[in-house]
């Protein structure tokens, strides 16, 4: 059985690999769907936070083997973090009026609280079964 943080990264990466290769060649036709009046001429908007979202999936690919939590993996942790919570809190001033919307904001709130607590609690590989204390 893979690692938990493992699982995380490859999820991460997943996640952020759809979203930056969907919005790279399509964000003319998803962002005025998801934002009512957007113009198709700032599509290269869009393209630009594809090119971040894939970077950051690239980032989680490569380090999917890395522990993370606590001190561990603190640079991979810290990029999650930031990028998701910032992401979640800017989502959710936001009335979600397109589906598409929830496609966004849900994992990536959901994501940020478990990066959250990767960083506060340290690895949950290293915790065993019988009440969650470090092995």
């Amino acid at each position: 059985m893979p690692p938990i943080s493992s699982a995380i990264s490859r999820t991460s990466a997943i996640y952020l690999g759809v979203l930056g290769l969907a919005l790279l060649f399509a964000s003319d036709l998803l962002l005025p769907r998801v934002i009512p009046g957007f113009p198709r001429e700032a599509a290269w908007l869009g393209q630009l936070l594809a090119a971040a979202w894939l970077g950051a999936a690239t980032l989680n690919w490569n380090g999917r083997a890395t522990v993370l939590g606590g001190v561990y993996g603190r640079p991979l942790l810290g990029l999650n973090l930031t990028l998701y919570v910032v992401g979640a809190l800017a989502l959710a001033r936001v009335d979600a009026v397109s589906p598409l919307l929830w496609l966004v904001k849900g994992p990536m709130s959901l994501l940020g609280l478990v990066y959250g607590a990767l960083l506060l609690r340290g690895p949950f590989d290293n915790l065993d079964a019988s009440g969650g204390r470090p092995v």
